[in-house]
C-alpha cells in the first residue's frame, strides 16, 4: 500500500518537473524542483502516513499537504474542496442554501430573530423567539453558533429535523427542506427628510444592482433631489470586486476607478464612463478599521476623483487580488495573483485607505455639566424675534451612531456652503 501511494504522488509530482524545465528555458530565474525534492515530499508523507498516533487517510493527508502549501504563502491563498467551492460561488451570488431563519444564542439558547418569508421554517409555522433545541437529533444546548449554522445549512434538496420550543413552552418538531436563500447586502432609509443612507454589508454580484434600485426608489419618493447621501462601508469585508467598480462607476463620469498589477500579463484596467446616478449630490462614505478589500477599492476611487469625502477610521489594507482557479477534480484554489492600486496609484496593501477626516469609534456619554446660561435664570429677560440661522437638528444622535452623526453634519454644512463639495 505505501508503495502504491509513492508512485501515486510521484505521478502526481512529476507534471510540474516538466512544466519547470520548460519555463526554465525561457525564464532564466525560474527555480526547478529535483528530483531529491520529490523524495522528500514522499518521505515525509510516507513517514507520517505511517507513524502519526492516529491512523490517516490518504485523501486528507494529501488535501492537508495541499492546504499548507497555499497558506504557507499569505493569509488570503487557499485550498477548497468542492463542496466549500460550491458554497462560496453560492455566496458570491448572494445566497446560502438553508432553511430561511436567522439565529442568535442568548443565554446557552440557539434563538430564532429573522425568518424569511416563503422559506422552510416559515412555512413550517416558525415564529421570532422560538428556541431550536436540537438538529437532527443533536443536542444544541451549550454548543457555538457557527455549529448551528452550519448544521441548518447543506444541500439544495437535503433536508433537516429540528425540534422547537416555543415562548409559551409546548415543543414541536419539523422537518424542514433546504433552498436557496437569497441574503441581501445593500440596506437603506431616509434620514432626516432630505438625505439618504446606504448601507453595503459585503459585495456579492448583485450588490450594484440592489443600490442602484435604492437609491431609483428612494428618489421616486422624494419631492427633489437629494441634498446628500451617506454610503456606509464600515465593516464591510469586500467579496466581489466588479460590483464595487461598477458601484464607483456610478458616481463617476470619467477617469481610472482601480488597476491591479502582478505577474500575469493580462492585468486589469477599469475606468469609469460618463453618466452618474446622483449627478451633483454630495456624497460621504464611512470606513472603519473592518472595511476591506473590494469596500476599499471603491472608497480608494471616490477619493482620488474628489467625488465624495471619506469619514472614519483608516480602512484594514486588504489591497490583495485573490482569483478563484477551478481544478479538474471540482475543486478550486484562492489564489493571490495581483495588489490593488487607486487612480492616483496609491497600493491599498497594508497600508489602507486614510480617511479625509479622522473619525474614531467614541463612546458618548450624557453632559453632565451644571453650568446655566441666560436662559436658565430666574426672572431672565424674553428674546426678541430675529431671523437666526437654522441650527443642526437631527433624528440621527450622537450617542447611538457617532459617525453617522458627524456625517450628517458635513452634508448639512455641505447644503449651506457653495460649492457643496470640490470636483477636479
Amino acid at each position: 500500500m505505501i508503495r502504491n501511494s509513492r508512485k501515486v504522488i510521484l505521478a502526481l509530482l512529476l507534471t510540474p518537473i516538466v512544466v519547470a524545465a520548460t519555463e526554465a528555458e525561457t525564464t532564466a530565474t525560474s527555480a526547478q524542483l529535483t528530483l531529491d525534492d520529490m523524495r522528500t515530499f514522499t518521505d515525509v508523507f510516507n513517514q507520517v502516513r505511517k507513524n502519526f498516533v492516529e491512523e490517516l487517510d490518504d485523501h486528507d493527508l494529501m488535501n492537508a499537504a495541499i492546504r499548507g502549501m497555499l497558506s504557507e504563502l499569505d493569509p488570503h491563498s487557499s485550498y477548497m474542496e468542492a463542496d466549500e467551492f460550491r458554497q462560496l460561488d453560492n455566496s458570491s451570488r448572494g445566497r446560502y442554501s438553508g432553511v430561511g431563519v436567522e439565529i442568535f444564542i442568548q443565554n446557552n439558547d440557539v434563538k430564532v430573530v429573522y425568518i424569511m418569508e416563503g422559506g422552510a421554517a416559515d412555512k413550517a409555522g416558525l415564529i421570532i423567539g422560538d428556541v431550536i433545541t436540537s438538529i437532527d437529533g443533536v443536542d444544541l444546548r451549550g454548543q457555538n453558533m457557527q455549529l448551528a449554522i452550519d448544521s441548518l445549512r447543506g444541500e439544495v434538496g437535503s433536508t433537516v429535523e429540528i425540534t422547537v420550543r416555543h415562548e409559551n413552552g409546548e415543543v414541536s418538531s419539523h422537518q424542514l427542506m433546504r433552498d436557496f436563500v437569497e441574503v441581501a447586502s445593500v440596506f437603506s432609509r431616509p434620514v432626516d427628510v432630505d438625505y439618504g443612507y446606504f448601507q453595503v454589508t459585503h459585495f456579492t454580484r448583485r450588490s450594484a444592482d440592489e443600490l442602484l434600485e435604492q437609491i431609483e426608489y428612494m428618489q421616486s419618493y422624494h419631492e427633489g433631489p437629494l441634498k446628500g447621501i451617506v454610503l456606509d462601508l464600515r465593516n464591510n469585508p469586500g467579496g466581489v470586486l466588479m460590483p464595487a467598480v461598477t458601484m464607483a462607476d456610478g458616481f463617476l463620469d470619467d477617469g481610472l476607478i482601480v488597476t491591479t498589477r502582478g505577474r500575469a500579463e493580462n492585468q486589469l484596467v477599469y475606468s469609469a464612463e460618463p453618466g452618474q446616478w446622483l449627478d451633483g449630490v454630495p456624497v460621504v462614505v464611512l470606513v472603519n478599521r473592518s472595511s476591506a478589500s473590494a469596500s476599499e477599492v471603491l472608497a480608494g476611487a471616490l477619493q482620488d476623483h474628489g467625488r465624495a469625502l471619506i469619514l472614519g477610521e483608516r480602512t484594514f489594507g486588504k489591497g490583495s487580488v485573490q482569483s478563484v482557479l477551478n481544478l479538474r477534480n471540482g475543486a478550486g484554489i484562492r489564489l493571490t495573483t495581483s495588489r490593488y492600486y487607486t487612480p492616483n496609484g496609491r497600493s491599498i496593501q497594508a497600508e489602507g485607505i486614510v480617511p479625509d477626516v479622522e473619525i474614531t469609534a467614541v463612546q458618548v456619554i450624557e453632559n453632565d455639566d451644571q453650568r446655566k446660561r441666560e436662559v436658565d435664570l430666574d426672572g431672565h429677560l424674553t428674546s426678541e424675534p430675529a431671523n437666526t440661522p437654522e441650527v443642526f437638528d437631527s433624528e440621527v444622535s450622537a450617542d447611538d451612531d457617532y459617525m453617522m452623526y458627524q456625517a450628517l453634519i458635513v452634508l448639512k454644512a455641505a447644503s449651506i456652503l457653495s460649492p457643496p463639495f470640490d470636483q477636479p
